[in-house]
């Protein structure tokens, strides 16, 4: 009998033990995108690094007005500036081009044409372009890097154009999307980030789709990619290199931070220098997303600047 007893006390043991595993890996995996301001440290958050309490990097001195800290992990906003206040994204916008495109491509190294049609309109809006030429036939995933890294428009329009037929019908596919991820106060007209007055968006709903999308491999593995090499093609036979505007930004202004994973860039001059980037510091990633700082593509990239000062900060804070 009291074998029995102590077998059955180990099999309810290891059911009670069953559920407290099943429902804790449930927590971990089931984080919902929505950023909260908040300094408690979160349930399954790393071990390592406690989060940075709320406020403790200071963004008065940045170059950017607009201006938002999340940790990636927690999702707690650590410090914030007009963080819910409108702006234009500009080619931050290519961040949820690029989501919509994954989720709706069964396979990155399938072959497409770039269409010769998207072209005329693009030069004369003066578009950044990856440099695929009309008619070439590349891999989606090539126009993906080309999208991210680039900012190229014309990758953009390619996967518009196959998903949903138009670029206007991918658009509601992007903020279809934006609603599902709570990004409350943006709105996109395009898949670009061209100038229009109705195509805005936050720094804190843009913090909020970047966490969504670095979630995805796919994703992060172009979104901290450095360089890109397409191979050969029918329009580039030897290939040609593209490369992440941010790391570019850096390397022409002398700056190195080891810290810094991957960004992408954004500027119109209406939405000013934009920059999305994640950094890993002491075991933990950050966002930032800073907005309409002074400048242009000739200048000094003060977006970048912004990003390595809050950066700065929070290895100080770790030491």
């Amino acid at each position: 009998m009291r074998k029995c007893k102590r077998t059955k006390k180990k099999k309810i043991c290891v059911i009670v033990l069953a559920a407290v595993i099943i429902t804790a890996g449930w927590k971990i995996h089931s984080v919902a995108p929505i950023l909260h301001f908040s300094p408690e440290y979160e349930e399954g958050a790393s071990s390592r690094t406690a989060v940075l309490p709320e406020g403790s990097v200071d963004l008065k001195d940045l170059y950017s007005p607009y201006a938002v800290l999340v940790d990636v992990e927690s999702g707690n906003v650590l410090a914030g500036q007009k963080a819910e206040k409108k702006i234009y994204p500009a080619s931050l916008t290519k961040i949820m081009t690029a989501v919509v495109a994954i989720e709706n491509t069964d396979d990155m190294e399938d072959k497409t044409m770039v269409p010769s049609d998207i072209f005329s309109a693009l030069y004369e809006e003066d578009a950044s372009l990856a440099g695929f030429a009309p008619g070439e036939t590349v891999a989606w995933k090539d126009l993906l890097y080309g999208i991210l890294l680039p900012s190229g428009a014309e990758c953009c329009l390619t996967f518009a154009e196959h998903i949903a037929g138009s670029e206007s019908d991918f658009v509601k596919l992007m903020n279809k999307k934006a609603d599902e991820l709570g990004m409350k106060e943006t709105h996109f007209c395009n898949s670009t980030g061209l100038q229009n007055s109705e195509h805005y968006s936050t720094v804190k709903d843009i913090a909020i789709l970047l966490r969504y999308a670095l979630k995805n491999d796919t994703f992060r593995q172009a979104f901290t990619t450095r360089r890109h090499s397409v191979p050969p093609t029918n329009e580039h036979p030897g290939g040609f290199t593209f490369y992440n505007t941010m790391f570019q930004a850096m390397d022409n202004a002398g700056m190195t931070d080891d810290d810094i994973l991957g960004g992408k860039t954004g500027y119109t001059e209406e939405a000013g220098l934009c920059l999305a980037s994640l950094a890993r510091i002491d075991g933990r990633e950050y966002i930032l997303v800073t907005a309409k700082a002074d400048g242009n593509h000739y200048t000094e990239p003060y977006h970048v600047m912004d990003a390595e000062n809050v950066y700065e900060q929070i290895r100080e804070k770790c030491l």
